[in-house]
């Protein structure tokens, strides 16, 4: 039996925990429970090293080009979806991903590719709190919701900021699979989230 595949889109300037936080969660899933048969991997536009926001360098698993399919795709946010809001070549690649049935996710700024895309028209959606406004300027009649962590849609989950992306990995696993092999997930990687400030 095998189990969802999940593809973790990294590029220069992307937010570090936009993509990390649900790697950790993904990844502790796949090797904590082997048989649910998970498969997560990062991919990028080309195979080079890729620095995020605040200078973390990581190498890629895939490029677009040798990517294996897959089922779900995250998607961060951070400085570098700025200029990806009106890349055509990204957003063309975005649409080609939803087209295709991809179940489609976003973390913090990563919603505003989404949202130039066209995949978030007629519906509700959230994204880092310092972006709401400009979100709702990217679509037709996106309903923005400021107070929620990630929202649900179907197709497409956009996640709030940053740290926003582990409650929508867990989620996902819930989702995907079950909420108690979510709870079990949030255990292992001891989540517990109590702002110590």
């Amino acid at each position: 039996m095998s189990g969802p595949t999940i593809a973790i889109f990294v590029f220069d300037g992307a937010e570090e925990l936009d993509w990390v936080g649900p790697w950790e969660v993904l990844a502790a899933w796949r090797n904590g429970w082997p048989d649910d048969a998970v498969t997560v991997f990062t991919m990028a536009e080309q195979s080079d090293i890729v620095t995020s926001a605040k200078g973390l360098r990581s190498l890629p698993d895939h490029s677009w080009d040798t990517a294996p399919p897959f089922d779900v795709l995250v998607y961060p946010g951070g400085r570098g979806t700025r200029t990806q809001v009106t890349d055509e070549r990204i957003l063309e690649w975005v649409r080609s991903q939803a087209e295709q049935g991809t179940m489609m996710t976003s973390v913090c700024t990563g919603s505003l590719v989404f949202a130039a895309a066209g995949l978030l028209d007629d519906g509700p959606a959230t994204t880092h709190w310092g972006a709401l406004d400009l979100l709702g300027t990217l679509g037709t009649n996106i309903e923005v919701r400021p107070d929620d962590r990630f929202v649900d849609r179907g197709p497409v989950i956009t996640a709030a900021g940053v740290s926003a992306g582990i409650d929508m990995a867990l989620h996902l696993v819930a989702r995907l699979h079950s909420p108690e092999r979510a709870r079990e997930v949030r255990r292992y990687i001891q989540y517990d989230p109590e702002p110590p400030v």
